[in-house]
């Protein structure tokens, strides 16, 4: 005696759907995550524009934070905000330590830092190239 395999759906039970949302714009994580920012009180918040100078992500955020405490707990609350608003998991890391923490957003990387570690590194300066005037006296 076989017995037959049914679908439920096909059967009339309900199933959980799929939905599928639609990525966000680009812009519009970007502003997410600046706002998130600034209610953790990030401090020094840059926002490099990489389109057309890496193809890791459009944009890359650097910040700091007063100390491993501050930027663990930003790190943490952003990418838990990031998750509950939609966004999609976030890659973490550098969480234990917190002196240089990176957070992968996809279209956005951010980079969390306690002030020394920032300066030492200079980020900015790395990736400013292109963005800055020439220097005078250089052919």
């Amino acid at each position: 005696m076989t017995q037959a395999h049914t679908n439920p759906a096909a059967a009339g039970n309900k199933t959980a759907e799929v939905v599928r949302m639609a990525k966000p714009a680009k812009d519009e994580l970007l502003e997410f995550v600046l706002q998130q920012l600034d209610d953790d009180q990030a401090q020094e918040v840059v926002t490099i524009d990489l389109e057309g100078k890496s193809s890791i992500a459009d944009y890359m955020v650097i910040a700091s934070g007063r100390s491993t405490r501050q930027v663990a707990s930003i790190a943490q609350k952003l990418a838990e905000k990031l998750k509950q608003n939609g966004y999609g998991p976030v890659k973490l890391e550098g969480l234990p330590a917190a002196d240089w923490v990176l957070l992968d957003a996809g279209d956005i990387v951010v980079h969390l830092f306690r002030p020394e570690v920032r300066s030492f590194y200079n980020l900015e300066r790395m990736w400013a190239f292109g963005d800055a005037p020439p220097v005078a006296g250089t052919a």
